[in-house]
């Protein structure tokens, strides 16, 4: 038997088209393309794919259901274990996850997983979600700070399995970083508003506008208003910065601000929405990820002629998935790699008029496995921009753990916790995400989500 070693590409916007609009830029497989993709899958006996999932997909029986048209029972299977596969098709890293295990990988392109994946949850959507009977109730109450990737999987988890399950979130939205953070061309905020829905039919309650260490405390959640558990799970939002001279000067965003204005606040539709964003001709985006990606391609969006990203390492080290950089490339962002900024330049009346830029050269490995930037002598530039948007990278926001009595957290912030279970220090508190870990993955964030609902149901069952 023959094995078609090329996958089906997915047809995208013309890159002229969609560098000037916020439509998904992805347009999703037909049904054909569908099921030609899933009857590539060799079906086998121990799926290595399956291993590289964070949140224990199905993966080999659901692309089997995919090749045999039973999209109905595809999506039924994929969420017996992960409540968000339209999302997770969106912006999970297949390529560095499930997609890089399957040994299709060995001869020719992996199954599309995250593809179709995606494709069976648009599926159900435009059919009309089917809501599994809810679990009988077993009289405990779990808190979920944050409605974010962790936060609403350890929701869904613990809903389905019969806990009160009520979602604080500080903002008047639910979805986290997925609302805030990830642009309307990448991912929908429709798909992020269904699939929090379906956590809310599951069983969960979300109260929004929330902010928990200022409205309530971890400890006042558990003593005054009887939660057996508390999930914290309240990402990283707090932005860094380089503390080069003229950050302070107007014209110079975080990456948080800049996506947040345009993403959950829809400044791109100003003035039919309240919140303004000052984007000017020219831009520099600093750093390398899919953050700096977001932010550069919202920049072109919304109306700069340039748009540069300033990344101090070459392409090969860059830690953005391909496939945006790839995007980026085509909407014509421009890359200046081996460059550093030194500092940004100002007008009299304080704003951004440039920015000062070091070229690079690659040394020695660093702790992080990449080489590291040298700055060469004598190699100064400035490029002329008006705006500047720092995507280098964020930390945990502090306020819940330094609000927890006795919580312990490493000195950069993150809450401490047994990797296994997401447990902390403080009896009934878990916490998982990029509260624990930093900035990292969509999935990875599910992934610990999932493991902490486990663990709350193992502790709460034997309390």
């Amino acid at each position: 038997m023959s094995v078609d070693l090329s996958r089906r590409e997915m047809p995208r916007q013309d890159p002229k088209v969609r560098a000037k609009n916020f439509d998904e830029v992805a347009l999703g497989y037909s049904k054909e393309d569908a099921v030609a993709e899933a009857k590539r899958c060799l079906q086998c006996k121990k799926p290595m794919c399956e291993k590289g999932c964070p949140v224990q997909v199905q993966i080999r029986d659901f692309v089997k259901l995919v090749a045999e048209e039973k999209f109905d029972e595809a999506i039924k299977k994929i969420k017996e274990t992960n409540s968000l596969p339209a999302i997770c098709g969106r912006v999970c890293p297949q390529e560095e996850q499930c997609e890089k295990y399957c040994v299709l990988n060995k001869k020719g392109a992996p199954i599309a997983i995250g593809r179709l994946e995606r494709f069976v949850a648009d599926y159900e959507q435009e059919k009309g979600v089917e809501v599994p009977k809810p679990a009988k109730k077993l009289g405990k109450k779990v808190a979920i700070i944050g409605s974010g990737p962790a936060g609403l999987t350890a929701a869904g988890d613990l809903a389905k399995l019969g806990y009160d399950v009520t979602i604080f979130e500080a903002f008047h939205e639910p979805g986290g970083v997925l609302i805030y953070g990830i642009p309307e061309f990448r991912l929908p905020k429709k798909i992020v508003k269904e699939e929090a829905h379906f956590v809310e039919q599951l069983g969960a309650e979300i109260k929004t506008n929330m902010v928990i260490g200022k409205i309530l405390t971890v400890d006042e959640l558990m003593k005054e208003h009887g939660y057996d558990a508390v999930f914290i799970g309240t990402g990283a939002g707090l932005p860094k910065f380089m503390g080069i001279p003229g950050e302070n000067l107007n014209g110079v965003y975080s990456a948080n601000e800049f996506l947040t204005r345009t993403n959950l606040m829809k400044a791109y539709k100003f003035p039919e929405a309240d919140t303004p964003i000052k984007v000017g001709k020219s831009v520099a985006v600093v750093g390398g990820g899919n953050v700096a990606m977001d932010a550069a391609r919202c920049a072109l969006r919304l109306g700069a002629d340039r748009v540069y990203i300033v990344y101090r390492r070459s392409e090969k080290e860059m830690p953005a998935r391909l496939e945006e950089i790839e995007n980026a490339k085509e909407e014509g962002i421009i890359f200046k790699l081996l460059t550093n900024p030194t500092r940004i330049l100002g007008t009299e009346d304080g704003w951004v008029k440039g920015i000062e830029c070091v070229r690079m050269e690659l040394g020695e490995p660093d702790e992080s496995g990449r080489r590291r930037p040298i700055p060469i002598e004598g190699s100064e530039f400035v490029l002329d921009v008006d705006i500047v948007v720092m995507a280098i990278g964020t930390s945990p926001n502090p306020l819940v753990p330094k609000t927890t009595k006795n919580l312990k957290t490493h000195g950069w912030g993150g809450i401490i916790v047994d990797e296994e279970t997401m447990r902390t220090n403080k009896e009934g508190v878990y916490a998982g995400g990029d509260i624990v870990t930093g900035a990292a993955t969509v999935i990875e964030a599910m992934g610990a989500g999932k493991k902490a609902a486990k663990a709350i149901h193992e502790y709460l069952k034997n309390k």
